[in-house]
């Protein structure tokens, strides 16, 4: 066997050198019992598979019903393969590749967006700094003290991971990310 095709203790190097790694953000529908979240996250771990984003709620209560969304990385055969998987899971009614989804439609990505609890520490002229770049980036105060903010802040990642850049300087103390919730355009359900 090549060197660079040595098994890692990922999955990933199964992957033809052609294939080029993507993210993508798949949605899970289950049903709403002990354990199901467990499973799924066993068929990742236990494959070496990455979660770069996992979010959960229950979506259908008189179905008890609840819908995982999970952003992945990986080439276009293991995409398919942890897809198949979760799949084969009993308690998973459905799975959708929102990503592949979104493609067909003549999309980029699909509706992807997150909210993050964001506190700041800080005196004097940081203080008019902070709440200025706060309200540039519509971010919303939810507590404040003399001595600290916590900003609320929805949007695309890369409107958080920005936020959060331009608060490290100001004082960042503590972040928290839900992480991303997701649906694709359209008038077609999951």
């Amino acid at each position: 066997m090549n060197a660079h095709l040595q098994p890692t203790g990922s999955a990933y190097f199964i992957a033809k050198e052609t294939q080029v790694a993507e993210s993508h953000t798949l949605s899970v529908l289950v049903d709403n019992e002990p354990g199901v979240l467990a499973r799924v996250i066993g068929l990742f771990s236990g494959r070496g598979y990455n979660i770069e984003s996992l979010t959960v709620s229950e979506t259908e209560h008189e179905a008890h019903l609840s819908r995982i969304t999970i952003v992945t990385r990986g080439t276009p055969g293991v995409l398919e393969q942890i897809k198949s998987q979760l799949e084969r899971i009993v308690p998973v009614h459905r799975v959708v590749d929102l990503t592949v989804r979104a493609k067909t439609m003549g999309q980029e990505r699909p509706i992807e967006r997150e909210v993050a609890l964001v506190k700041v520490t800080g005196a004097g002229e940081l203080r008019a700094e902070t709440l200025r770049l706060a309200d540039a980036f519509h971010a919303k105060v939810v507590d404040a003290t003399t001595e600290h903010f916590i900003f609320e802040i929805t949007g695309k990642s890369s409107k958080v991971d920005q936020f959060v850049a331009v608060m490290k300087p100001l004082g960042l103390s503590e972040v928290c990310r839900t992480g991303i919730a997701a649906m694709n355009r359209g008038p077609q359900g999951m």
